[in-house]
């Protein structure tokens, strides 16, 4: 049946689709709405690879139909949700041209170089086992941890208060986002959480993600999100320099 071979892209379009809900909820300021969605698109980021693997179903116009989408759920989407927070932050430090405040617009540097990002690997065959820079999904996720975390997590959490602090001061906001473009085409390898088998030795560093993601989660709830994204980024940075050293 020929179905099958559209089913990959059915799911590309999801993600593209739930990325476009997304947004709308981020120009609302309803941030964990937004933040459910792009959780969504990146479920449907993951399941049309997937279904490609099994099906064998791939082709150039998926290929360049997943880039597109990623961009809009994972590169426009969360750029949004740094740009409402900052028009909410920053009115103490307004930067003002024709009574228009322009430093949120500062967030769309995530736009951008997501833009890099997406297109490097698209041409980079290097990227099968790991990733050179954050990938997209991983940075949105990030992103959208935050407010997502303080919507629905424990007002007695000891996060709690750091986290609110942290999306209402825009100098922290601008930071995150220089931060995170940067790192999203930094010449660096992250690990994936593709196993091509489940030895220990091969897979060392995966099991340590998972266990501690797991710990965090245990004691943190939703507040572990974003402390998860940071344990990975940590534990990827270094496994980098630690492989960087032995050759």
């Amino acid at each position: 049946m020929q179905i099958k071979k559209h089913i990959p892209n059915i799911l590309t379009l999801l993600n593209l689709l739930s990325g476009s809900i997304a947004i709308v909820f981020a120009f609302e300021e309803l941030f964990h709405l937004a933040a459910i969605f792009i959780g969504v698109a990146a479920l449907f980021d993951f399941a049309d690879g997937f279904a490609a693997r099994m099906l064998k179903s791939y082709s150039e116009l998926g290929k360049e139909l997943d880039s597109m989408a990623d961009m809009v759920s994972f590169g426009f989407a969360p750029a949004v949700i740094i740009f409402r927070l900052l028009q909410d932050a920053s009115s103490a430090s307004a930067i003002r041209i024709s009574d228009i405040n322009v430093l949120p617009f500062i967030a769309f540097a995530i736009t951008i170089f997501s833009a890099l990002r997406l297109a490097k690997f698209n041409i980079d065959t290097r990227q099968s086992e790991k990733f050179i820079g954050l990938p997209t999904p991983a940075n949105a996720i990030f992103i959208l941890s935050l407010p997502f975390a303080v919507h629905y997590g424990s007002y007695s959490s000891i996060w709690h208060p750091l986290f609110s602090w942290i999306l209402a001061n825009e100098w922290i906001l601008i930071g995150i986002t220089f931060f995170l473009s940067y790192f999203l085409v930094a010449n660096v390898t992250l690990f994936s959480l593709k196993f091509k088998n489940l030895r220990l030795t091969d897979n060392l560093v995966r099991y340590v993600f998972i266990a501690g993601a797991a710990l965090l989660l245990i004691s943190f709830c939703w507040h572990a999100i974003p402390l998860i994204m940071i344990f990975y980024i940590t534990l990827s940075m270094a496994d980098f320099l630690a492989s960087k050293q032995n050759t």
